[in-house]
């Protein structure tokens, strides 16, 4: 058993390191994933506990999904099973020192793992407004089984800190999202350079070549016109859902205009998935208030130059859109013989 002179001084090696992290200038560029680890290891210590978890709770996909978890992979539930989908449902602390008998434990971790999980405590996650985001969960107690009120007394803390980084997460991850069609957008495609990408646009000569499509709906404003605005929204959603079957690295880049980053892809390899799109997209019907929508796509494609900066590949790619447009429309520039 652990002195509290050692526990404390295990607490302030976390939070250095935690403090660290937050500082440093690879986790802006990255993931936050190291901070979560971080955090449960702060909880797992402050509650006396064998292992910790914290878990975020994707309300849209009504998933529950672990941002760190000690002693196992990443696990992700339906947002109506186990204990920590009963706190969360019921916005409440769980706490449990007989696990196999309670009726929302789910064994299929212990199963799989061999642990055998002897006591659980499970404490809800809030945003700013109160609102439920996440759970905090630690397993085994060492020494004893959990107490309700003195052990998430303990976890409080660690709770507290972790909802507020979880909305810092939440937040920023909305705000690089496109609300109508579900992309993200123009913020979101620049935060993914500097994190994704990044490795891409650092000249190399072993590197392959990767490019960038940007493409827009033709004759958009005639739709709002013909059919209102409603109806726009409509085929921006149509055409988004087209754009994210072929692809998973697609933006709406403003109005009816989108951008796609396609990694090993060549310029002629650019083109043929630029016309793959094309022809879904004139192929395809929207359905709105009992009208069939029909529209075309017009592509302008650049393989990504290292030595240019990327807006400036973007530029050409801009610029070889306004030829499909001035060539006719519904077409994608350049063509495979294009010099």
């Amino acid at each position: 058993m652990q002195t509290a002179e050692q526990v404390l001084n295990k607490i302030f090696d976390i939070t250095q390191e935690l403090y660290n992290e937050m500082r440093s200038s690879e986790r802006r560029r990255g993931d936050h994933m190291q901070v979560f680890r971080l955090f449960a290891e702060l909880g797992r210590t402050l509650a006396g506990a064998d292992r910790a978890s914290f878990w975020r709770w994707d309300k849209s996909a009504h998933k529950l999904i672990t941002n760190a978890a000690t002693g196992t992979d990443q696990i992700i539930i339906d947002d109506t099973t186990g204990l920590v989908g009963r706190a969360l449902a019921e916005n409440r602390t769980i706490v449990t020192n007989d696990p196999y008998n309670h009726p929302d434990f789910n064994a299929a971790v212990d199963r799989q793992t061999g642990y055998v999980t002897k006591s659980i405590l499970v404490m809800p996650v809030s945003n700013c407004r109160g609102e439920v985001i996440g759970a905090f969960q630690v397993i085994n107690k060492i020494g004893s089984g959990f107490d309700a009120s003195a052990d998430a007394k303990r976890l409080s803390i660690a709770a507290f800190i972790c909802g507020m980084a979880l909305e810092s997460d939440l937040f920023l991850a909305d705000s690089q999202r496109d609300k109508l069609t579900g992309l993200k957008n123009r913020f979101g495609f620049y935060g993914d350079l500097q994190t994704r990408y990044r490795h891409i646009l650092e000249a190399s000569s072993d590197r392959a070549p990767s490019s960038l499509i940007i493409c827009d709906i033709d004759h958009f404003k005639r739709v709002n016109d013909t059919f209102g605005h409603n109806a726009g929204d409509a085929v921006l959603k149509n055409i988004a859902g087209i754009l994210r079957a072929a692809l998973e690295s697609v933006y709406r880049w403003g109005g009816e205009e989108f951008i796609i980053f396609l990694e090993d892809a060549d310029l002629d390899g650019a083109r043929l998935i630029a016309e793959k799109i094309r022809r879904a997209a004139e192929a395809s019907v929207c359905n709105f208030d009992g009208r069939a929508i029909k529209v075309t796509m017009s592509f302008g494609c650049v393989e990504i130059d290292s030595a240019r900066s990327i807006d400036e590949n973007i530029k050409i790619a801009d610029e070889r859109l306004y030829r499909a447009k001035e060539g006719g429309r519904n077409r994608v520039e350049p063509t495979l013989n294009f010099v």
